[in-house]
C-alpha cells in the first residue's frame, strides 16, 4: 500500500511541476509589429441648429451619418403652421380684426368642422352666419382640405344623384319596353 502511496506522490509532483512548464513553454511567442497612432478615425458630427426664440414656430433638427469613406451631416429648421396660424389670429385679434382672426383660424379642416358643427360657420368672404354657410355650400372647392363634415356632404349629395340617375334609367328602360310592346312584370 505504501508503495502505491508512494508511486502516486511521485506522479502527483511530476505533473504539478513538470507538465505546466511544457505547456508555457509551448504559449511563449514573440511578436514585433509597429502600431501607427496618428491619424484618427473620420467622424461626421450633426450640426447644432439653434432655436432660441419661442415667438418663432419652428423647430430644428439634425443628422450625421459617417462610413469609412464618407461622411455626411445636415441640419435643418421645420416650420409649424399650426403655431403659426394661432399668432397670426392672435394678432389680428389683438387689432381689433375679430373676423379676420376667426378667419385665420378656419383655414385648419378641424376649426371649419368644429364651427360648422356648433352652427357659428366661418366667415366666407366677409360674410358671417347663415349667408357665410350659403358660400360654402356654393363653393365647396374652397372648403379647407381634409374636413370631414364636407367630405360627408359631398358624399351624401353623390348618393342623391346616384339615385336620381338609376331612376331614370329605369324610367327609361320601362318606357322603351312599353314601347316596343314587352310586358313588364317588375
Amino acid at each position: 500500500m505504501r508503495i502505491f502511496v508512494g508511486i502516486w506522490l511521485v506522479l502527483l509532483t511530476f505533473s504539478l511541476f513538470l507538465l505546466p512548464t511544457a505547456v508555457q513553454g509551448a504559449d511563449t511567442n514573440t511578436v514585433s509589429s509597429t502600431v501607427v497612432t496618428n491619424n484618427t478615425p473620420p467622424t461626421a458630427n450633426a450640426p447644432s441648429v439653434v432655436v432660441n426664440n419661442s415667438d418663432i414656430c419652428k423647430t430644428a433638427a439634425s443628422t450625421a451619418v459617417q462610413t469609412q469613406i464618407l461622411g455626411l451631416a445636415t441640419g435643418v429648421t421645420i416650420t409649424d403652421e399650426n403655431c403659426e396660424r394661432i399668432k397670426l389670429s392672435r394678432s389680428l385679434y389683438s387689432m381689433g380684426m375679430k373676423v379676420a382672426a376667426v378667419s385665420t383660424l378656419c383655414a385648419d379642416a378641424r376649426i371649419f368642422d368644429s364651427m360648422w358643427m356648433a352652427g357659428t360657420y366661418c366667415p366666407y368672404m366677409g360674410a358671417i352666419g347663415e349667408e357665410a354657410k350659403k358660400g360654402w355650400e356654393e363653393n365647396p372647392d374652397l372648403v379647407p382640405e381634409g374636413s370631414k363634415v364636407f367630405s360627408k356632404i359631398e358624399l351624401t349629395q353623390e348618393d342623391v344623384k346616384e339615385i336620381k340617375d338609376d331612376q331614370f334609367a329605369q324610367f327609361v328602360m320601362y318606357a322603351m319596353a312599353m314601347w316596343i310592346g314587352f310586358p313588364i312584370l317588375f
